[in-house]
């Protein structure tokens, strides 16, 4: 089993900037991945940003310039930095862990909870 826990998300002004972070716990053997995902109402959820283990990046074109992933290997830790917010930023994220857990080094992938992240004025 791996437990996500998300935390960072709020209301913004159009402009100001969100840190989100997301915690994966248990018998973790490996991590192959870490991303974050959004869904806004009405809409597909879609790929935010993601970082591999061995730290290679991929950002949606939305996103670009403005939004940074990292990770704490040790901590098991991925975050989001979010600047320049735009109204079109709200949505719910979600955080997701993929890798092997245990030790039978069992395949995982985990989705948090999610966390809204609001941008108005």
């Amino acid at each position: 089993q791996v437990q996500l826990v998300e935390s960072g998300g709020g209301s913004v002004q159009p402009g100001g900037s969100l840190r989100l972070s997301c915690a994966a716990s248990g018998s973790i053997f490996s991590i192959y991945g870490m991303g974050w995902y959004r869904q806004a109402p009405g809409k597909q959820r879609e790929l935010v940003a993601t970082i591999t283990n061995g730290g290679s990046t991929i950002y949606a074109d939305s996103v670009k310039g403005r939004f940074t992933i990292s990770r704490d290997n040790a901590k098991n830790t991925t975050y989001l930095q979010m600047n320049s917010l735009k109204p079109e930023d709200t949505a719910v994220y979600y955080c997701n862990v993929g890798g092997r857990i245990g030790i039978k080094r069992t395949t995982y992938n985990s989705w948090g909870q999610g966390t809204q992240v609001t941008v108005s004025s």
